[in-house]
């Protein structure tokens, strides 16, 4: 058994690598590593490529070891790391005092850094760029910020330099090779008189000197149940890795060597024949070809694994996902703010319910608070032009989910008017569509969708303040005849909030459930709905994942030509494709809280987001149903 505080005789021993030039003994792990392998008839994958460094990594090989108990090295004056190494990779957690700064050199290795806490400016390209961490604020009707943590990749022989912001700063640095400079810092004896860094013929993922989001990185899935944001150099590969609740993975190994560091969550690492549990700051060196493994604690993990080399298996994942995205997204699209009514007049509130309908985008401005608490006086219908001019065409009705008829027109849920109407253009109401279900009036109708026929399927999650008369928060539908049914029933979803139809109209999908994921149903000619299975595996903030219970605060939805369903979430508009795979995610500045395909051509995508409004190009066109109004 190999844990936190086992110190034994062949663990010392292990520190003496088949990899490393003048040692002939085999360490001591790999005979009960081989024995391990035929047990578990491990597939084994082998690589020529990888050469003997010299360096002696810092941490025992299969021990998990807390960081607060690594020891702290100054780099510079106010600048102290707690670093830790393997035999290709060197992992610095970085901690700078108000001001502190790194001077000015060039780099003897090839360089990540992310910012975890704080602000610093950062030397690239010959001027100093300003990068921070942003903790993420929860959503309201007018606020929410999203999650920030910048990162840079800097090549071998770039010139590097920082300092600090008036706060302060805690960075995380990954360098390859292993910088020889540091290790004499750190104390590190018998070192090599020099490392090779071979390179291994691998482009780096991410342009050097250029200045990303972390968050805006695409999820990578890895294996099921584990999805990672990839980025890698031409010698060292990040993995920001996210594991499900629950979620094991059996004994496996690899030809790369690999660091391991736990941001969130817990693990039981299968480590050899033995486990070990890993938390929150818990650190791990896994030589290569170790066997490993995991089971994930009831709330998941989130984890750092740094591999060296680069894992082609990896890479080959990655590139595959985000060719499968950019067919939808081009690579060089840019999301574009098209209106803001927090600056414009009038002023717009928490933006719902988008319809192209005639060249022109409408929506509801609802009138919440801060405190969720409606308010009709401040709520409008808006009519916006393409340019971003946009008019209030009614007041006083606190209108939600809207969606395009056909006839030029469009059906609105009048949320606390406890109806779904018929709004024309001008704004003027032409018809009730439904007021009422099974002889009760309806709670408070939220988001819409219309099929083929004319029908009407719309949600009623009794967000409405009492008096309540339906039985519970459940899904109708209103036929071409007028007859309103109920075909979700109270008790299935918590809230249920948003809902579109397949583009052949066969499916609909629908959230929010009480977990996370969506439900999908098959469409029957009269309407009504059967086989509920579960659809897309929602992604959720960390911060989600430590609350007894997920909701994951997903709202409306679109799908576009291809089957592809787009639904907006709390941490950025997430894509699958028809068979519930996550294809990616787009990032806006803020929550984004509903979307549809507009413009001529049907390929842009608006999202509302608040008060603002936003749109992306696609390479996609919305379904021929949501785009009745486009001509």
């Amino acid at each position: 058994m190999y844990g936190r505080n086992l110190l034994t005789g062949f663990l010392v021993a292990a520190t003496c690598l088949t990899v490393l030039s003048g040692c002939s003994r085999e360490p001591a792990w790999t005979k009960t590593n081989r024995a391990v392998i035929r047990e578990h008839g491990i597939e084994q994958r082998t690589r020529t490529d990888i050469p003997e460094s010299g360096i002696v990594p810092s941490l025992d090989p299969g021990v998990v070891t807390g960081t607060a108990a690594l020891p702290e090295t100054e780099l510079a004056p106010g600048v102290k790391a707690r670093m830790y190494w393997g035999t290709g990779a060197l992992v610095c957690r970085t901690t700078l005092a108000p001001g502190a700064e790194i001077p000015r050199e060039t780099l003897p290795s090839e360089r990540f850094m992310i910012v975890m806490r704080g602000s610093v400016e950062q030397l690239a390209g010959g001027v100093m760029v300003p990068m921070r961490a942003v903790e993420y604020e929860r959503m309201t009707p007018i606020s929410g910020r999203r999650e920030q943590n910048d990162l840079i990749y800097l090549e071998k022989g770039a010139d590097n330099a920082l300092k600090a912001g008036s706060e302060g700063a805690e960075i995380m640095e990954v360098y390859s090779p292993v910088r020889m400079d540091f290790l004499r810092k750190a104390g590190a004896q018998d070192l090599p008189p020099e490392v090779p860094d071979p390179g291994f013929g691998v482009a780096p993922s991410h342009k050097p000197g250029v200045v990303y989001n972390l968050h805006d990185i695409q999820f990578t899935e890895l294996v099921p149940g584990a999805i990672s944001r990839l980025v890698s150099g031409r010698g060292v590969q990040l993995s920001f890795i996210r594991m499900d609740p629950g979620s094991f993975f059996a004994h496996h190994n690899h030809p790369e060597e690999q660091l391991m560091m736990v941001f969130r969550g817990a693990v039981e690492e299968i480590i050899l024949d033995g486990t070990a549990p890993m938390q929150a700051g818990d650190v791990l060196y896994l030589p290569a070809g170790m066997v490993h493994g995991g089971t994930n604690s009831s709330r998941g993990c989130d984890a750092l694994d740094i591999f060296w080399p680069v894992r082609p298996d990896y890479e080959e994942k990655r590139r595959a996902g985000l060719d499968a995205f950019h067919e939808i997204i081009p690579e060089d699209a840019k999301i574009e703010l098209v209106a803001d009514g927090s600056v414009q007049s009038p002023k717009l509130a928490y933006c719902e319910g988008p319809s192209w309908i005639n060249g022109k985008l409408y929506f509801s401005s609802m009138g919440y608070d801060n405190k969720w608490t409606g308010d009709v006086k401040g709520s409008m219908l808006v009519e916006m032009d393409p340019d971003g001019r946009y008019r209030a065409i009614s007041k006083g009705i606190e209108y939600n989910g809207t969606f395009p008829l056909g006839n030029g027109r469009m059906a609105v849920c009048d949320m606390y008017g406890h109806k779904v109407v018929e709004v024309d253009t001008k704004g003027r109401v032409t018809r009730v569509i439904a007021d009422r279900c099974d002889g009760k009036r309806l709670d408070g109708p939220n988001d819409l969708c219309v099929d083929d026929k004319g029908g009407v399927y719309f949600s009623d999650p009794r967000i409405v303040p009492e008096p309540h008369e339906q039985p519970g928060p459940s899904v109708m539908y209103v036929r071409p005849d007028g007859t309103v049914i109920r075909v979700v029933e109270p008790g299935t979803l918590i809230k249920p909030n948003g809902l579109i139809l397949s583009p052949d109209c066969k499916t609909l999908y629908v959230n929010s459930t009480p977990e996370d994921y969506m439900l999908a149903y098959d469409v029957a000619p009269d309407g009504t709905l059967s086989n509920p299975r579960k659809f897309g595996k929602l992604l959720v903030t960390p911060e989600m994942r430590e609350q007894e219970s997920v909701n994951p605060q997903v709202d409306g939805m679109t799908v576009d030509e291809r089957g592809n369903v787009y639904i907006t979430s709390i941490i950025g508009l997430q894509i699958f494709n028809p068979r519930g795979e996550l294809l990616g995610m787009i990032h806006f500045p803020l929550m984004p809280v509903n979307c549809c395909f507009g413009d001529p051509d049907g390929k842009t995508l608006y999202v509302l987001c608040n008060d603002k409004v936003y749109r992306i190009r696609t390479n996609v066109r919305g379904a021929a149903y949501t785009l009745r109004g486009l001509e």
